[in-house]
């Protein structure tokens, strides 16, 4: 199967949602693919004193995000000789003697208008605690509690920082080619609970970008009859049009500092990147080059931009210093590169790769230039990266049907996030939010 042209490569999300439907789908995790010996971890069901079922259950939400790492054999609660939830009641041999690593233990109890959750970890072989700590809020955010209790385990057990308190932006399309078609910007926890709305509107949304704080989002809408993009404050709903120009306004991208927005804006004729001060308003042209130069993505220090560009014939990804204006080709690889994103390190980066004429998402070293492709389904799109650079997102299609897939940084871990109903497309994953 052939893409369309470069040419519009920046409108290339639309014509894919274009063929979709959907209500507002409930995303789930289905994990098909983990690591060869994952460390055997229990998380025992949390304590809770009164008779009525907790709000939350803490313990199943800690225990689901460290499965979905793939790196990890999770303990079922009814496979196990004892539920403690405090350090007196731990007897080490009971999960010693079924091959348990670790074990983590907590309680959840009222704290006046709130709730106080208490955990800890344990090594069970050396028969230490590990860390342990409580953290109190209202009902509300009991899921963010268990989120950020993952990340301390996650973080204890594999020296990398934990990812679970993340969001994911993705676009839903209902009832396309009807009188009552419909587009959503959805915002959802990272494993794909208590999914809302921030935007919905008759006209197409696309590429969302979060800002560095996580507390606004970038996105091309078609409300007004052509592209425009617009930033959006999530608390408030706040939103403002920020480039309306004549032509195509496409791809933006936040700067890591915030301030700056990369995009494409065709007014010259030809699409070209350009950045946008979100405090001036003055705009600077950064590629000029009767090709097609698109979709944009930061590196992580901001001092440049890689970008798809066909300036060779092909669409390729290039690099261009913003002190200079030095462009690099980076991938030759291949007749088709497109959509990068860096890692957090930037020494590497993933983007979207045609082999075989078959769309993945493929990773590369930038130091000695290898290629490695990541997934095994088909037509897979718009990449973005864990801001631990852990894990991609990436949306692709199953059974005629748009859905959101995840793919750890060596491949190995793969599980996919589909949706009860419709089609799902963009993912973006959100900064650290706790920052």
């Amino acid at each position: 199967m052939n893409r369309p042209s470069l040419l519009l490569i920046g409108l290339l999300c639309l014509l894919l949602v274009a063929n979709a439907s959907a209500r507002r789908p409930e995303l789930t995790i289905e994990i098909t693919r983990g690591m060869d010996n994952p460390v055997p971890v229990a998380v025992v069901p949390f304590g809770w004193r009164e008779l009525d079922p907790p709000p939350q259950d803490i313990a199943d939400i800690a225990r689901f995000n460290l499965a979905r790492t793939g790196q990890f054999a999770m303990i079922a609660p009814v496979d196990m000789l004892s539920l403690p939830s405090r350090e007196q009641d731990l007897h080490f041999r009971d999960f010693r003697i079924q091959g348990v690593f670790y074990v983590v233990i907590g309680s959840l109890e009222r704290s006046g208008d709130g709730y106080r959750v208490n955990y800890a970890l344990f090594d069970v072989y050396r028969e230490r605690r590990v860390v342990q700590g409580s953290l109190e809020g209202g009902e509300s955010e009991l899921r963010d509690m268990a989120h950020e209790i993952s990340d301390i385990v996650y973080e204890q057990l594999t020296g990398l920082r934990g990812a679970f308190a993340t969001k994911l932006l993705y676009v839903v399309a209902q009832n396309i080619a009807t009188a009552n078609e419909e587009f959503r910007l959805e915002m959802a926890d990272a494993d794909g609970g208590r999914p809302m709305t921030l935007l919905r509107s008759r006209e197409p949304i696309l590429s969302a970008d979060w800002s560095p704080d996580g507390k606004s989002v970038v996105y091309v809408s078609f409300e007004t009859g052509k592209p425009a993009i617009f930033i959006h404050e999530i608390a408030t709903g706040r939103r403002e049009k920020i480039t309306d120009f004549d032509g195509l306004n496409g791809a933006p991208a936040l700067s890591p500092d915030g301030r700056q927005v990369a995009l494409v804006l065709s007014m010259g004729g030809q699409p070209d990147i350009y950045l946008l001060d979100l405090e001036t308003r003055r705009l600077r042209q950064i590629t000029r080059h009767f090709a097609i130069d698109t979709e944009p993505s930061w590196t992580p220090d901001g001092r440049a931009l890689v970008f798809t560009s066909n300036r060779g014939g092909q669409p390729q990804i290039y690099r261009i210093t913003l002190d200079g204006g030095v462009i690099e080709r980076l991938t030759f690889e291949g007749d088709y590169n497109a959509r990068a994103r860096m890692l957090p390190d930037g020494r590497q980066m993933v983007f979207v790769h045609r082999r075989r004429g078959t769309f993945h998402i493929a990773i590369m070293d930038l130091e000695s230039g290898d290629i490695r492709v990541l997934t095994e389904t088909s037509l897979d799109e718009s990449p973005s990266v864990a801001p631990n650079g852990s894990m991609v997102i990436y949306a692709t299609r199953e059974q005629g049907r748009g859905i959101l897939a995840v793919v750890s940084i060596d491949g190995r871990v793969r599980y996919r996030l589909p949706s009860s109903e419709g089609d799902v497309r963009e993912p973006s994953w959100s900064p650290f939010l706790n920052d």
